[in-house]
């Protein structure tokens, strides 16, 4: 897994994949700069409490819960924002590391677009509602953001991979199969965009940390991942 990781990074300076880390670098501000403004609106808006103390006490913390809040979602929006382009992703990671392996199934792009839309928005709503355990339950809440940003965005970037090759039915045998090793990649993934400037190209890094897995998985068990 380490290897896999150490190659994916190295990937993010090979021509290929240089125009699509630029492109992930602009969207990623983008989206930091509209997930601030939104968070910071909403809670503009919810402040209105009508007592004094509270108003004051949401006003003094707001930049703070506003930077919090937008760090906190800015996984799954930027992963929703990069969905469209992980199919590009893939494909050169493929094209440099397993030539031969040719043209993805025919409905990839709708499945992989549609499983990574809707695990990116349960992701939103779980970490919204998971939001009291950060705040108020120091130490557990790391490894409450860990392991449910491990499972969600694990699971996320590997479906987003294997339903390239495999239909949907058996994308799930075998992400169950491999249960471990998928939710050990999501937290390698949820610690790099936990990382300043490193979580702008998170979603690279994660699509082709993810392809190397599961081409090691396909040579482990080749029956069990046959095109």
């Amino acid at each position: 897994m380490i290897t896999a990781l150490i190659r994916a990074i190295e990937e993010l300076f090979t021509p290929p994949l240089r125009r699509i880390v630029g492109l992930s670098l602009a969207l990623a501000v983008a989206s930091f700069a509209g997930l601030w403004l939104a968070v910071a609106a909403l809670l503009h808006h919810a402040a209105l409490f009508g007592w004094w103390p509270l108003d004051w006490l949401v006003d003094l913390l707001g930049a703070i819960a506003v930077l919090a809040l937008s760090w906190l979602l800015f996984p799954a929006v930027l992963t929703i924002v990069m969905g469209f382009f992980l199919d590009r992703i893939a494909a050169a990671v493929e094209a440099l590391d397993y030539p031969g392996r040719g043209p993805p199934r025919r409905d990839s792009l709708i499945d992989t677009t549609v499983a990574t839309l809707w695990l990116m928005v349960l992701a939103v709503v779980l970490n919204l509602l998971a939001l009291p355990v950060y705040l108020l339950m120091p130490g557990i809440n790391l490894f409450v953001f860990l392991g449910l940003n491990g499972y969600l965005l694990g699971r996320a970037y590997f479906e987003g991979v294997a339903l390239r090759r495999l239909d949907t039915a058996a994308t799930r045998v075998v992400r169950h199969r491999f249960g471990g090793r998928v939710f050990l990649g999501g937290i390698v993934i949820a610690g790099l965009f936990a990382l300043p400037l490193v979580n702008l190209v998170a979603p690279v890094i994660a699509t082709a940390f993810m392809v190397h897995l599961f081409e090691n998985l396909r040579q482990l068990e080749p029956q069990a991942l046959a095109s």
